[in-house]
């Protein structure tokens, strides 16, 4: 499968063979979208299972390529559509990231073993810790001194991971608040001046401790790759204060284009990071993907329902907001509308193209999709599709103005 389709203007940079314009129809995996949202009504998240197979197979051969023993285990607060999960445990390619007690059952009843499950949590409770000594298969990175303390209580003698927190932090177009460490003190995992009593803590319960965990942000591309080396770099220190470490799990953050300027991650380029630092150190190394894995392969498909020209703005409604997927509310993420339909791709010629403001049907001021975002004419009854929707979107969805509800649906791909 191409990464990009060619498309004859730039307004569509997010064409590819799977998820393009056919004869006028917007198509995801062979389907019509406007099709789609007729016969099941909106608002509903289809997703691409081959599309998700294919990033976790491109995981898989960048980082055989290191050399290194590895496993991929997929971060399910990303999105936990059971049909989904159920899928990736069919292809045989990830385990499961899971941050909950709740998602670590919920990932057995897809089909995971405790042994696919690499947990890690923050501000675990006693009932989290009790819930997890029945289950000495999973694998589990303690975040703080007060974790190994109580773990340890529980579950002496047992093999543990420490979370780390390096101090430093990489995201997305480098968005502060897309890090989960750096300049402000975060409550992600142990500081440098804390380890050598976490070490000493685990000894003390008999825990021992075989690898080393650390997460540093979301949605890095190429050009925080530089600096996601230096947060490498720093966690290497650690690594080597643990004689007979087996594992480092790098947790997740790999970015995917939200914007035409965006360039994919270079899987490559991100592979020699990894070898340059583990390959002598000769240990297991683990990648935590949730975005990577699923945010390109959906899309949410609401409809117009109105459109309306207030002062000098020109809005188009939708009947959905942002309790759908909150990332363009609450972190500033780009979002992409794109109508179902359109006469050709002449629509998207420039001087065709209409500034309008997208509103959802959310009772809140901050209830904007896009502003000013140009596009075809758009008529009510029309159907939107918002790309980049396959993660972190229902899976965090509310029902705030009991306006929560929406279907979801794996597509397999079809000529």
């Amino acid at each position: 499968m191409l990464e990009h389709a060619t498309t004859t203007t730039p307004a569509l940079w997010w064409e590819r063979d799977d998820l393009c314009f056919k004869d006028g129809e917007l198509t995801l995996a062979g389907y019509s979208l406007a099709e789609l949202a007729r016969s099941g009504g909106t608002p509903a998240f289809f997703y691409n299972a081959e599309r998700i197979r294919s990033k976790l197979q491109r995981l898989h051969d960048a980082l055989g390529r290191t050399g290194l023993p590895y496993r991929i285990f997929y971060a399910m607060k990303a999105n936990r559509f059971a049909p989904l999960l159920t899928f990736i445990r069919t292809t045989g390619l990830a385990g499961i990231d899971a941050c909950s007690p709740q998602e670590l059952q919920f990932a057995l009843g897809c089909g995971f073993n405790a042994e696919d499950v690499s947990y890690t949590a923050t501000s675990v409770s006693n009932e989290d810790l009790d819930i997890l000594a029945r289950h000495p298969g999973a694998i589990i990175n303690c975040d703080s001194l007060s974790a190994i303390r109580r773990l340890g209580e529980r579950c002496p003698g047992r093999e543990i991971g420490l979370r780390i927190n390096p101090a430093m932090g990489v995201g997305y177009g480098n968005n502060q608040l897309l890090q989960y460490s750096g300049g402000r003190t975060t409550k992600f995992g142990i500081y440098a001046e804390h380890f050598a009593e976490a070490l000493a803590l685990a000894a003390e319960h008999q825990l021992k401790v075989t690898r080393i965990h650390f997460h540093v942000g979301i949605g890095y591309l190429p050009p925080q790759l530089p600096l996601w080396e230096e947060v490498v770099k720093v966690c290497t220190g650690f690594i080597d204060q643990v004689p007979g470490l087996k594992s480092v799990n790098m947790g997740g953050g790999l970015g995917l284009p939200h914007v035409l300027s965006d360039q994919p991650l270079d899987l490559d380029e991100w592979a020699a990071i990894i070898q340059r630092h583990f390959g002598p150190r000769n240990v297991e190394v683990c990648v935590e993907p949730g975005d990577f894995i699923v945010k390109d392969s959906g899309v949410l498909l609401l409809q117009v329902n109105t459109v309306e020209r207030k002062q000098q703005v020109d809005f188009v409604g939708v009947n959905g907001g942002f309790n759908l997927a909150v990332e363009p509310f609450f972190y500033d993420l780009p979002c992409e509308p794109v109508p179902c339909r359109i006469e050709d791709k002449a629509a998207y010629e420039p001087q065709r193209l209409k500034p309008v403001t997208i509103a959802g049907n959310i009772n809140e001021a901050l209830d904007i999709w896009a502003e000013q975002v140009p596009l075809p004419p758009l008529a009510e009854g029309d159907y939107l599709a918002f790309i980049n929707a396959g993660g972190y979107a229902s899976a965090m969805s509310s029902n705030h103005c009991m306006r929560g509800q929406f279907s979801e649906r794996l597509l397999f791909p079809r000529e």
